[in-house]
C-alpha cells in the first residue's frame, strides 16, 4: 500500500521537483513554528513566564487561529513530504517514534485549551495546569530533538 503511493504519479511529481518539495518543506516548517510557537506561548503563559497582564482565555482565544491553521498546514504538508518515501518511513522506528511524541504533544495541547477557562476562574492556577504547561513544552521539544534526528539515524528526509 505505501510502495504503491509513492509511486504515485502526483507523489513522484514532488519527489522529482526541487522546488515543490522545497515548497512543500517551507510550508511545513512555517507551520510548525506558528503552530508551536502558539502553544508554548500559552504554556509559559501559564507557568507565568509570558503575558502575565492577560487571562488565560482571551490568549487562547487569540492564539488559537494561529495554532490550528499552523497544525492544519504542517499535517497536509507532511503528509505530501511523507508520501515522497512512504514505505521506508512506516519502518523507520525515530519517525514512528517522532510521530508518537508528536499525538502526545497535540493531546496535552488540547487538554490545555479545553482547561484554560476553568483555570481562568480558579483564585490561583493549580498545579495540574503548570504540570500540564511544563509537560506540553516538554514533549514539543522532544518532537523537535526527534524530527532532527529522523534523516541522522535513518537517512530519510
Amino acid at each position: 500500500m505505501w510502495q504503491a503511493l509513492q509511486h504515485a504519479a502526483w507523489v513522484e511529481a514532488i519527489a522529482t521537483s526541487r522546488g515543490l518539495y522545497g515548497l512543500f518543506l517551507v510550508v511545513h516548517y512555517c507551520g510548525l513554528f506558528s503552530c508551536v510557537g502558539a502553544i508554548v506561548v500559552l504554556d509559559l503563559s501559564i507557568l507565568g513566564v509570558a503575558n502575565r497582564h492577560q487571562p488565560l482565555s482571551a490568549l487562547v482565544r487569540q492564539l488559537r487561529p494561529w495554532t490550528w491553521v499552523g497544525f492544519g498546514s504542517s499535517v497536509g504538508s507532511g503528509f505530501l513530504l511523507f508520501t515522497t518515501k512512504a514505505g521506508s518511513y512506516v519502518t523507520a522506528t525515530p519517525f514512528l517514534v517522532k510521530l508518537f511524541i508528536v499525538v502526545l504533544a497535540v493531546v496535552a495541547a488540547l487538554i490545555v485549551e479545553r482547561r484554560v477557562s476553568t483555570w481562568d476562574q480558579a483564585p490561583a492556577l493549580p498545579l495540574p495546569a503548570t504540570v500540564l504547561a511544563l509537560l506540553s513544552i516538554v514533549l514539543w521539544l522532544a518532537a523537535i530533538l526527534a524530527a532532527v534526528e529522523v534523516p541522522a539515524l535513518t537517512g530519510l528526509g
